[in-house]
Formats: C-alpha cells, sequence, structure tokens
C-alpha cells in the first residue's frame, strides 16, 4: 500500500523534479513538464464507472504511449484503471492504496523518463545501470 509520502519520496529523488500545487493537488514536474499528478475523481468519471469507482485516491502517471497504457490496465486492472476523459492519452490513473511501493517506484520512473529531456534521462539511465 503506497501513501501521498511515497510518491512524493519517490519522485523528488529523480533528477530535476520539482512538486507544485495546483488547486491543491500535487503535482510532479520534470523541466516543467509534468508526469505524475494527484488525479480525483470527477463527477463524469464517477458516473461512467458507477459502483466500480474507487473510493480512494487516485495517482495519474505519464506512459511511453497508449499502448503501455493499455497493457498496465490488462495486466492488473485493481491498480491501474483509466477514464474517457483519458482515451488517447499517454497517462494511466493508479489506485495508490492498492499499488505497493516497489511498482509503484517503478511507474513513477518509467513515467520520468517519458517525460524527462532525452539527455536527462540518457545520464539517469546511464546512471542506474
Amino acid at each position: 500500500m503506497a501513501t501521498w509520502q511515497d510518491v512524493r519520496e519517490i519522485a523528488l529523488a529523480l533528477p530535476e523534479v520539482t512538486e507544485t500545487s495546483r488547486e491543491g493537488l500535487g503535482r510532479w514536474l520534470v523541466k516543467q513538464k509534468g508526469f505524475a499528478w494527484e488525479r480525483p475523481l470527477r463527477r463524469r468519471d464517477l458516473e461512467e464507472m458507477g459502483a466500480a469507482a474507487p473510493t480512494g485516491p487516485v495517482l495519474a502517471v505519464h506512459v511511453a504511449d497508449v499502448g503501455v497504457k493499455d497493457a498496465l490496465v490488462a495486466d492488473n486492472p485493481v491498480v491501474y484503471f483509466t477514464t474517457s476523459h483519458f482515451d488517447g492519452y499517454p497517462a494511466v490513473l493508479i489506485q495508490l492504496e492498492l499499488i505497493d511501493k516497489s511498482e509503484l517506484k517503478e511507474v513513477l520512473v518509467d513515467g520520468w523518463l517519458a517525460r524527462a529531456p532525452k539527455r536527462l534521462a540518457r545520464q539517469y539511465l546511464d546512471a542506474s545501470g
């Protein structure tokens, strides 16, 4: 079970990341490009999902492409999901209370890599082995 503090710690440990707030919701950016953000479900989301709508905190994270998003949702629909608002957009929604910290780190690093400048991403990967 991950927490917002886990998100902060993992995200802020990545190079060139800043944390901001928009309308009281946390956002994590690399070089001014958002890669993860708090994303409470909106009324339309709740109407679409009905009883299947998560009730806990929701994190949105950029992914490399829509195929990656689709694969995450297909592999683990309990943790990962999407709404029509994100149709065709490379981001996945995550039930924060249902993802473990190690998997959260993988998703956040992948989101960071998807949004970081290529040179910065390459430096990070080279340093990480």
